[in-house]
């Protein structure tokens, strides 16, 4: 895992990517904020190596950016559940969370079976197969094929997260006493908004937004922006 810093000075914000997110769209969530940004590069994406392969453990990853020390987070996805994770076991690790398009939290991923296509798609090598389970989202450009490369060095990770479950206790998130702001897309197949209900049930202090779009970091760039800023920036100012 490599760590990028943007900015200087505090407050210090993680940023945890989502899984097959390329260099840009980790980014974004990042765009706007004051401070420092530690943005981080997963194993396995863009110029990080591969992780050894018992490496995609929610347990695993929640150790990992656990080590790292700044008092509000972003999690992405995969990104969001594996915060989940860290905060369920710490409950006081963080002041303030962002959840983005959370996909699990107490229960194995409804939509298992789309992602084990995506597996399979990658284990074959066939990455029109992988493209085209990623949907269709007219003038993206580029989106989804970077997407799509993105993805075909981590069928390992495709494979474990599709059934796994983030916090198999949830109650344990009735301890967590950070604001958090969750985040989520209406027509997402690959991230239920039931999940992001689920946890914004789970979490005392949180709120939830949704974004009636399928792929919100494509099309809601700026409502995601001005999300971010106003939860996590302008407290600080």
């Amino acid at each position: 895992m490599i760590r990028r810093a943007y900015g200087s000075g505090d407050p210090v914000t993680l940023v945890v990517p989502g899984l097959g997110a390329t260099a840009g769209e980790a980014r974004i969530p990042a765009s706007g904020l004051p401070g420092t940004r530690i943005v981080l590069t997963l194993p396995g994406h863009a110029d990080a190596p591969d992780p050894p392969a018992d490496y995609w453990t929610y347990p695993t990853l929640a150790k990992v950016i656990g080590q790292i020390d700044a008092p509000q987070a972003v999690g992405v996805s995969l990104g969001a559940a594996a915060l989940s994770a860290l905060v369920s076991a710490e409950p006081d690790r963080f002041d303030r969370i962002v959840l983005m398009f959370p996909a699990a939290l107490s229960r194995p991923r409804t939509n298992a079976h789309l992602v084990e296509a995506m597996a399979a798609a990658v284990d074959s090598g066939d990455r029109a197969r992988l493209r085209d389970l990623l949907g269709v989202l007219p003038g993206a450009g580029s989106y989804l094929e970077d997407r799509a490369d993105a993805l075909m060095r981590l069928g390992p990770a495709l494979h474990a997260v599709a059934t796994q479950v983030p916090v198999p206790a949830p109650e344990t998130l009735r301890q967590v006493r950070a604001q958090v702001l969750i985040i989520a897309a209406k027509d997402d197949p690959l991230h239920p908004l039931c999940v992001a209900q689920e946890a914004a049930e789970a979490f005392p202090n949180s709120r939830l937004e949704v974004l009636p779009s399928a792929y919100p970091l494509v099309t809601h760039r700026k409502e995601i922006r001005a999300l971010l800023t106003g939860f996590l920036g302008d407290q600080h100012q």
